[in-house]
């Protein structure tokens, strides 16, 4: 017999059963406590419930956000991403965040049938163009939590463990739906997996197999976000239809990009707008953002900041111009 992890209406129960007159919340406010519990088992939930209660005299759903981020990590399966980053604190991108905006708007009823439910995307780009950042960001954007899939976690020392640890860390975003799901470097975590059957008997095969299944498969309101630096690395079926909304790929910041992001950074590092930039050429963000924070950092100027930055497109400029050519005719530009 298997037992899904409550749903809402036994969360309700469970807060009714513990919370009394005012501490437990109505309309808005209770909806936002069963969200922050979803994911929960009853025991844990009952936990989290009398803490709150007793921290601040009614149930809160930042206790519960707290309670929920431990236990998860002490799953050592998925970590929840607590940062407050929106897409203002990101530089170009536009088309991507349209997409995944259009995409994950509210449906309605329960948000839809699950065959409307948006699946997710694959983001291709050279390192450092914000893909990682993208995806940390679309969750508070959209307002759902956001949790990191980290595969080289999931994969454990005994017979069987590595399998039955994906698909509970599936079962576990399916339970915290809607969310977004955020694997980083998908490509190196199931690196190995078309040879596993001679390297390890076949468990990155059978975990990526898992991860394959439910990707076309789960009807639960998971956004999923793969990022890559190589997609010649990954399988084709990986990237077929119906496994994604869409596969974007993120080229190095155009000028226009590179002023906006310039203008976040300088902001954020309390640095002055009106000195001199140095040359950006084939800069991505992650080079702009490394010299504000030298420039800060060191107490100098952005153009003496930027003598201890070596662009990756100096480093890769090769592979990046491999990837532009793989990506023409099979990505759509973010």
């Amino acid at each position: 017999v298997e037992h899904e992890l409550p749903g809402h209406d036994q969360l309700r129960d469970i807060a009714a059963g513990i919370a009394q007159g005012d501490e437990l919340p109505s309309g808005e406010e209770l909806s936002r406590v069963l969200d922050s519990a979803a994911g929960l088992t009853r025991y844990e939930a009952e936990g989290a419930f009398s803490l709150s209660i007793v921290r601040h005299g009614r149930l809160d759903p930042a206790t519960i956000w707290d309670v929920k981020g431990q236990q998860l990590k002490k799953s050592g399966l998925v970590s929840l991403y607590r940062g407050h980053e929106g897409f203002d604190s990101l530089g170009g991108l536009d088309n991507l965040k349209a997409f995944c905006l259009q995409a994950m708007r509210p449906h309605g009823e329960d948000n839809g049938p699950a065959s409307k439910r948006p699946r997710g995307v694959l983001l291709l780009s050279p390192p450092g163009c914000g893909k990682s950042q993208f995806a940390k960001a679309l969750g508070n954007e959209t307002g759902r939590p956001t949790l990191i899939l980290d595969i080289g976690a999931v994969l454990g020392s005994l017979v069987g463990q590595s399998e039955s640890n994906i698909r509970q860390a599936l079962k576990l975003a399916d339970a915290m739906a809607p969310c977004v799901l955020f694997c980083d470097e998908i490509e190196k975590a199931l690196a190995g997996a078309t040879s596993s059957g001679q390297t390890d008997s076949g468990v990155t095969a059978r975990v990526f197999g898992s991860l394959l299944t439910w990707l076309n498969d789960h009807e639960s309101d998971v956004f999923f976000v793969g990022t890559c630096n190589d997609a010649s690395r990954l399988p084709p079926e990986f990237a077929r239809a119906e496994r994604f909304d869409g596969v974007f790929f993120v080229d190095l910041p155009s000028r226009d990009q590179k002023d906006a992001i310039w203008s976040i950074y300088t902001g954020h590092y309390g640095l002055d707008p009106k000195q001199a930039w140095p040359d950006d050429t084939n800069w991505t963000g992650a080079e702009i953002k490394s010299c504000c924070r030298l420039a800060s950092l060191l107490d100098v100027q952005l153009v003496q900041a930027a003598q201890n930055v070596v662009p990756v497109a100096v480093t890769a400029g090769d592979k990046i111009e491999g990837l532009r050519q793989w990506a023409s005719g099979r990505c759509l530009s973010a």
